[in-house]
């Protein structure tokens, strides 16, 4: 009798069970094209609960996998409702169509992110109810409270997974990246009096090379920091950086003016991306105890980029002798080697950056869980290896994926041609990334926009525009000091003379030259006023800053030399002959220890912000962002009044090292608290739009600035003292980024 009831009640179970089995499987196929990844954890349970959580009333178990690959977790069924589970790692090998159907990490050891159980918004079937039945405000609520649960586990993700080996590789991969664009910024300067020369640029056109660079920037900055929020940090800046490279290396073999400038424009254009991707793609891999002080330590780069293209500068460009020509046509000169020496940072930043993985925070904004476990694991394996402890296990099981809102997407005709597709894919990528930075004016990060956006501007503007003004007014006094030292010679004669040695800095007026010979010499800042040369022999000569004026030549030989109309200003030339004249703009810099001394101002200042660099890594956690920011542009504004006491080449170069080193410490706590203001879905655009105001800034200071060398020192001096403190004074008022976590 008892045998027969239990045997009744076995088959009444499998019944039960089969029946179930059957539910389960149809409500699987209804739902297959709907996302069935949501959150059984509300927003008020940690990470360290879901650690915690009780097996027994769990359903569904997350384990290790084994050696291989699968997860050794089993279900018991639930004798009062009949509720059976099968294992996650062999879910759907029942169903007759999906038999070949398994999930896509399980041979990766990649935990499912799967969930049977109804929750909110779901019906009983599992199937979640759709959006637009639902409130709009209550679905970016809901999205709001899941990404402040993933904020919270994420940083706790990030301390299990710890500092170490990873996050140094990934510094050095990004310093290099970061280095590219210090030396881009000092490139510019240093080129442009040799490229205008050596292309005879004509005053109208000189300092176009400046502008121009500055405006591809700022251009690049907007465009791949927007771009790295829709494809990513990581294929934003191996892409940015490989134009980079590319123009860089274009542009010292081109010849004209023009293709230079374009070369250098889309040169800027990408590493104009460098900055607004490199930090917030740093930080997303560093907790939040090690955030401030490691993004210091990474702005280094910047100021070794600034020493490296120094240095270079100072050993390459003055030694003319490095330099090749093939005929008139083609010019290589030493300059044209120093951009491309300058460009193998960005080179070798490309050729890194293919190891390293994408940002882990980034993939799972993108619901792209088992990418972001992965590379957590990555992180995690990497650095415990480097610690000595390999058989440290990776406890994290699932992470929270935030609410993905519903959007009206424009769809393409499937006849479109090849050409019509990639326009369209631009045109809506472009269409993204302005969407996001107007996302950028909205509540609650529209006040810490504009103010970042001021802050970013200010900064700038009293920095490049003192970077500008400073060596303009050290050349201006220089070119003081050597007029001060010019030879005079008036109503001189000379007949049947050689010259055959170089003449520099004299003022020739009224003089009488009949018969003589000019071989083989140079003319350096020489200039003949009302002269008469009669029957004069000109053979290989060269001028550098030199000018004929109201001269008058009598049957003169001219053989090889660059005299030309240039030169002869208001002279009459009479019965002579030029042969075989030299082409191009003559450069030379031998015995010119003004180059020398440019590079050699550079070099100090760049190398001046390094104690400051230090303090603000070491202080940023303990004092404060806020704190180093306001404190630095204040001090920095006060320290342009010592320009007063600039009256020499030697206190302008100690004014510039301080200025220098006071600042540097105001960028760093930028850069930090940019990168930890904007939530994840919108860091590289805000970073990119405050990055291109910096660039704009950096225009307008060039321009203002330069305008005023020579002229005065009290509109410099209040201007830059005005837009630093202000600046200081705003950035005071941002929130504190000391201890939030990234969102």
């Amino acid at each position: 009798m008892d045998e027969s009831y239990n045997n009744r009640m076995s088959l009444v179970k499998g019944a039960k069970d089969i029946a179930k089995e059957a539910k389960r499987h149809a409500a699987k196929k209804v739902s297959k094209i709907v996302n069935r990844a949501t959150d059984e954890y509300s927003s008020q349970r940690n990470y360290s609960q879901f650690q915690n959580e009780d097996k027994d009333n769990d359903d569904m178990c997350y384990t290790q996998p084994d050696s291989n690959g699968h997860f050794p977790c089993s279900r018991t069924a639930n004798d009062e409702d009949g509720e059976h589970y099968a294992s996650d790692a062999t879910e759907g090998h029942d169903d007759e169509d999906d038999e070949d159907e398994i999930y896509e990490g399980e041979y990766q050891g990649v935990p499912a992110y799967t969930d049977r159980m109804p929750r909110d918004g779901q019906d009983s079937l599992g199937q979640p109810v759709s959006d637009s039945l639902r409130d709009r405000k209550e679905l970016e609520l809901e999205r709001q409270a899941d990404e402040e649960e993933l904020a919270q586990q994420y940083e706790l993700i990030m301390q299990e997974c710890g500092h170490g080996r990873f996050q140094w590789q990934l510094f050095f991969v990004l310093g290099m990246a970061l280095m590219s664009d210090g030396v881009e910024v000092f490139v510019v300067g240093f080129v442009l009096p040799s490229a205008e020369t050596d292309m005879c640029v004509p005053n109208s056109g000189a300092g176009w090379l400046g502008s121009i660079v500055y405006l591809g920037m700022m251009v690049g900055a907007f465009f791949w920091g927007g771009l790295s929020d829709k494809v990513g940090r990581k294929q934003c800046l191996l892409i940015a950086m490989s134009v980079n490279g590319f123009f860089s290396f274009l542009s010292s073999f081109v010849q004209g003016y023009g293709m230079f400038l374009f070369c250098r424009m889309f040169s800027g254009f990408g590493i104009g991306g460098a900055v607004p991707i490199v930090f917030p793609y740093f930080a997303e891999f560093l907790a939040r105890e090690k955030r401030g002080e490691h993004l210091s330590w990474l702005c280094m780069f910047w100021m070794i980029g600034g020493i490296y293209a120094s240095a270079m500068a100072w050993l390459i460009i003055p030694h003319y002798g490095w330099s090749f020509s093939m005929g008139s046509a083609y010019q290589f000169h030493s300059w044209r080697v120093f951009v491309v020496v300058c460009a193998l940072p960005c080179v070798c930043a490309v050729v890194a950056l293919t190891f390293m993985p994408e940002s882990p925070r980034f993939l799972l904004e993108m619901g792209k869980h088992d990418e972001a476990w992965m590379v957590l694991k990555q992180i995690h394996d990497t650095n415990m290896r480097a610690r000595g402890e390999p058989e440290k296990v990776f406890t994290v099981n699932r992470i929270k994926l935030p609410k993905h809102l519903d959007e009206l997407v424009e769809m393409q005709s499937d006849s479109s041609n090849p050409v019509g597709k990639v326009l369209f894919r631009i045109r809506t990528e472009l269409r993204g990334i302005w969407l996001t930075f107007m996302s950028c004016f909205n509540y609650p990060v529209k006040d810490n926009t504009i103010k970042l956006a001021f802050v970013w501007f200010t900064l700038s503007f009293g920095y490049y525009g003192l970077s500008v003004w400073f060596p303009d007014v050290i050349h201006h006094l220089q070119s003081d000091e050597y007029a001060s030292r010019v030879k005079t010679h008036n109503n001189e004669h000379t007949e049947d003379f050689t010259f055959n040695f170089t003449l520099e800095n004299q003022i020739h007026t009224n003089g009488v030259f009949v018969n003589d010979r000019f071989i083989s010499m140079k003319l350096k800042s020489v200039t003949f006023i009302d002269s008469t040369f009669q029957n004069c022999y000109f053979d290989d000569v060269s001028t550098v800053g030199s000018l004929f004026k109201n001269c008058t030549f009598v049957e003169a030989f001219f053989y090889n030399t660059d005299i030309d109309d240039s030169k002869l200003v208001g002279s009459r030339v009479i019965n002579s002959s030029f042969h075989h004249n030299k082409t191009g703009c003559q450069m030379t810099f031998d015995d010119d220890y003004s180059a020398y001394w440019v590079y050699l101002v550079n070099f100090l200042g760049t190398l001046a912000v390094l104690p400051g660099n230090i303090v603000s890594a070491l202080l940023m956690d303990k004092i404060g962002r806020l704190s180093m920011l306001g404190g630095s542009m204040v001090l920095s504004g006060i320290s342009c009044f010592f320009l007063w006491f600039g009256t020499s080449e030697s206190m302008m170069i100690f004014m510039l090292c301080l200025y220098n080193g006071l600042s540097i410490s105001a960028w760093n706590s930028l850069d930090v608290v940019t990168a930890e203001l904007y939530p994840t879905d919108r860091r590289g655009t805000g970073f990119g739009f405050c990055n291109a105001m910096c660039k704009l800034a950096a225009v307008l200071g060039n321009l203002i600035f330069g305008s005023l060398v020579g002229i005065t020192k009290t509109i410099p001096i209040l201007l830059a003292s005005a837009v630093l403190v202000g600046g200081g004074l705003v950035g005071l008022r941002l929130p504190d980024t000391r201890g939030n976590v990234l969102m």
